[in-house]
Formats: structure tokens, sequence, C-alpha cells
């Protein structure tokens, strides 16, 4: 009884995850007349195709807006910022993980605080920024704001990570003849591959997701990212255009929803040992 309990939940859990999937899926295929008819007929059925599916919004999406150069956008700036993240998140990480004494933790404590600063606070500010070096409405722009919001927290989780790892291994490397600086550059990085991971995928999120910032600085349809050029394109007025928009969503949803199966081990484990070691 208790497998089958056990089972149960495990469906119960499975079904609530993955109706999102399957509903975007029905909507992204079905005919608007499927999709606007009355509620109150009771010869349809919202949970099927009651007309045969149709590539319209499909088409619509990919022939009438600028989805794939969104896309392409969005790339850019995620490679951008993550590598940006990674080349400064990781070795201020580890200077402030391997800083004894108090100094240490309040300076840690100190770059966590500035991640809890709104975006809505600093958008006004970073619009100064943007202007003063002529970034306004190009990618340059959310490519130098996003790493203000990633770096800060993933220091922050690169050092509770490192502190789980014994300092007696990077003893041992320099004993046998690394120098310190090939001990940060060689061993310490193989030995925080869930931390950096989780700050790859962090980041990689936040692009993915971010509207505020993507809003203020990009004016032009074709230096749009995702989240900002599906809900401006396929919102009109009170008109949405809810085939198209399931569309888009499923199309970024389902490599992004792959990428974390395949990586949710080592996702866990960075974000945990960073929070109990922190």
């Amino acid at each position: 009884m208790k497998r089958v309990a056990l089972y149960a939940a495990a469906a119960g859990f499975m079904a609530f995850a993955g109706f999102p999937f399957y509903w975007m899926l029905l909507t992204a295929f079905k005919q608007n007349r499927d999709l606007y008819v009355g509620a109150f007929d009771t010869r349809h059925v919202p949970w099927i195709f009651n007309d045969p599916p149709t590539l319209e919004h499909v088409r619509l999406l990919f022939g009438q807006t600028e989805f794939p150069r969104w896309v392409l956008n969005t790339l850019v700036v995620v490679v951008a910022v993550v590598v940006i993240t990674v080349i400064v998140a990781v070795p201020a990480g580890y200077s402030l993980a391997r800083l004894t004494g108090r100094w240490g933790e309040r300076l840690g404590m100190g770059i966590f605080f500035t991640y809890l600063i709104p975006p809505t606070l600093l958008f006004i500010p970073f619009s100064r920024v943007v202007a003063m070096l002529g970034l306004q409405n190009s990618l340059g722009a959310l490519i130098l704001v996003y790493p203000t919001i990633t770096i800060p927290f993933c220091t922050w989780l690169v050092m509770g990570f490192l502190r789980s790892v014994p300092w007696e291994i990077e003893e041992q490397a320099m004993i046998d003849g690394y120098s310190r600086l090939a001990v940060i550059m060689k061993v310490a990085p193989r030995l925080i591959v869930p931390g950096i991971l989780t700050v790859v995928v962090f980041s990689f999120t936040l692009v993915m997701q971010e509207f505020v910032y993507a809003l203020t600085f990009l004016s032009s349809v074709d230096k749009m990212t995702v989240s900002l050029g599906v809900p401006i394109a396929l919102v009109r007025g009170d008109v949405y255009h809810w085939g198209a928009l399931m569309a888009a969503a499923l199309v970024i949803s389902i490599p992004l929803a792959i990428i974390y199966n395949l990586f949710i081990d080592r996702f866990i484990q960075g974000f945990t040992m960073g929070a109990v070691k922190g």
C-alpha cells in the first residue's frame, strides 16, 4: 500500500507539472474556432482537439513576427552574460571563501544584499549609465546590466560551495608542486563543477525571463529578446493571439525543460551545498 501511495503521489505531481506543456501544445495547434468557442457550448470539450489540428499559429509566429531574430538575440545575451558571470563570480567567490575572519563574511553578505535590491529601483539610474555609454536600444545595454544581478548572487553561491570543499585538498596540490595561481586556475574549478553549473543555469534562466530591463533599454523590434518580443508582438491592444503565444512558449520551454532535466542532480547539489555551507 505504501508503494501504491508513492506511485500515485508521483503520478499526481507528474500530471500537475506536465499539464502546462499539454495545454500549450493543445492551444498552439488548435484552430481559432476551436479555441474561442462559447463556454456554454456543451458539445465542445476543451481538453481535446474538437477540430483537426492546424499549423496556422506556428506560421504566424515564424512568418509574421521576428521570433527567430528574438531567439538569436536572446542567445547572444545569454552567452555573453554567462561568460561574464562565470569569469567574475567564480574568482570572487573563491577569494571571499578563502578570506578568513569577519571581513570575508561581511564582504560576502554585502555582495549578496546588492542582489536583493529590486530592479524597479535601478532601471532609472541604469538608463542614465546606458545613455552616457551610447548603448541605447542595443543588446550591449542588457549585456552590461544583467551581470549586476547575476554576479552578486552567484558570488555568494560560489562562496558557500567552496566552504564545503576542504582546504587540505588545495594544500596537497601545492605540496605536489602546484603554485597558488595554478591551484586557483586548475584545481579549484574541478572541485566546484556543480557550483559553476548552478551559476550557468541561474544566469541562463534570469536572462531568459527578465522583462523590465529589456523593456526599458530596447525599442526596436529587431533588437528585442524573446521575453519582450513575444508579448509585444502577439498582444495587440486587447487582442491576444493565444495560439501563437502558446506556440512561442512551447518552443522556448521544451529545450529549457530538457536542459534542466539533464543537469538537475548537479544543479540541486550546487544550490543545497551552497545554502548549507554558506
